[in-house]
This record gives structure tokens, C-alpha cells and sequence, in this order.
């Protein structure tokens, strides 16, 4: 196991590092929301650029040296998706998203979470493997909400840019991509379940 010594012999296991920086990443998610909430624009992109930059770091680190761990597979998408919760439910009360997507999205997620929770317990593993309609939302989304921060920072040309991107239209094919995924990870999912319930079942007879 891979080992640093730090402060004079305390040995740090070094495979831990990404786990560390997603636990940062969740602790950045509500001084960003509180950024937002008090229109510090600027400041709160600064802190999704960190978010953003710390993602990346963790997920090369992981594959790079191979530091993976449970814990980094469940809690990397946990982070990026509290983050991505935060800003809509603090644009939607602002009034920059409408209420309807942010439902979607939001009990999309909560859906996603639950049915993952209820998998660990019966079959105590989960492998989380983000299908293509998922990835194609998540990017959507995030593109979304950073055109639209774009666009309230104030930058002139770019923010003219970046509000023109954040379409009305946009919306509805976030709703579509919320959707046909929810039902794509209901599917897959319980087809999983269904499959693993059943060589358990044939395990015990």
C-alpha cells in the first residue's frame, strides 16, 4: 500500500488522496450555493473552477495510479451531483430556471440515489457505470449552468455570449434528457437487480 511520511513518521496512506479532494469538492458545495444566493457571481465561478479543476485531479490520480477505493467510486458522483443540486435549486428560486426543470432534475437525481442505496443494501456492491444517456444529461447540465453563471458575471461580449446559449429551448432538452435517463437507470438497474436476485435465489437452492 502506498505510503507518504508526513510531521516526523506519520505514515499517510497515499491512495487516499482522491478521496480527500472529492470530500473537498462536497465541503466547496455550500459556500458556492451561499455565493450564489448572495449574486456573488464572480466569486461563486471561482469556486466551481476549483470544484471542476479538483474532479479532474481526483479521476486522473485514480486512474493514473491506480488509487481507487469504494468510497471513491460511490461519493465522486455524490459530489458532482450536490453540486450540480445546489445551483439549480438556488437559480430556481432566483428565477433564472424554470420550477419544472428543476423538478425534473432534481427527483431524477433523488430517484438515481434512492435506487442506488436500496441496490448496495440487497446486494451490498454496486459498480456505478453512468450510461450514455446519463453522461449526455450531466454534460448538458453542467454546460447549462455554466453558460448561465457566465452570463450573470458580467464580462461583457461573453456574458452577451452565454446568455444567448441559455435557451429557453435548452430547458426542454434538459427535460428530455432528465427523463429518458431516470427510465434508462430505472431499467438498467432493475434489470441488474432482477438478475443478481435470481442467481442468489438459485445460490440458495
Amino acid at each position: 500500500m502506498p505510503t507518504s511520511k508526513w510531521f516526523g513518521g506519520l505514515r499517510v496512506n497515499r491512495a487516499q488522496i482522491p478521496n480527500v479532494i472529492t470530500v473537498i469538492r462536497m465541503l466547496l458545495v455550500v459556500p458556492t450555493a451561499w455565493l450564489l444566493w448572495e449574486t456573488r457571481y464572480l466569486d461563486a465561478l471561482i469556486l466551481m473552477s476549483i470544484a471542476g479543476a479538483s474532479d479532474a485531479l481526483d479521476g486522473w490520480l485514480a486512474r493514473r495510479f491506480r488509487w481507487t477505493s469504494q468510497f471513491g467510486a460511490a461519493m465522486d458522483p455524490v459530489a458532482d451531483k450536490l453540486l450540480v443540486a445546489a445551483l439549480f435549486v438556488v437559480f430556481t428560486i432566483q428565477g433564472h430556471i424554470p420550477l419544472w426543470v428543476a423538478i425534473i432534475v432534481l427527483t431524477r437525481d433523488f430517484v438515481i440515489m434512492a435506487g442506488a442505496g436500496v441496490y448496495r443494501l440487497l446486494f451490498e456492491r454496486i459498480s456505478f457505470e453512468p450510461t450514455f444517456v446519463s453522461k449526455a444529461n450531466t454534460a448538458m447540465q453542467i454546460v447549462m449552468l455554466l453558460m448561465l453563471l457566465l452570463s450573470l458575471c458580467g464580462f461583457g461580449w461573453l456574458s452577451n455570449l452565454s446568455g444567448l446559449l441559455v435557451d429557453p429551448f435548452v430547458f426542454y432538452i434538459l427535460a428530455v434528457l432528465g427523463v429518458s435517463s431516470g427510465i434508462d437507470y430505472v431499467i438498467t438497474w432493475g434489470q441488474r437487480a432482477w438478475k443478481n436476485g435470481r442467481l442468489e435465489r438459485g445460490a440458495r437452492d
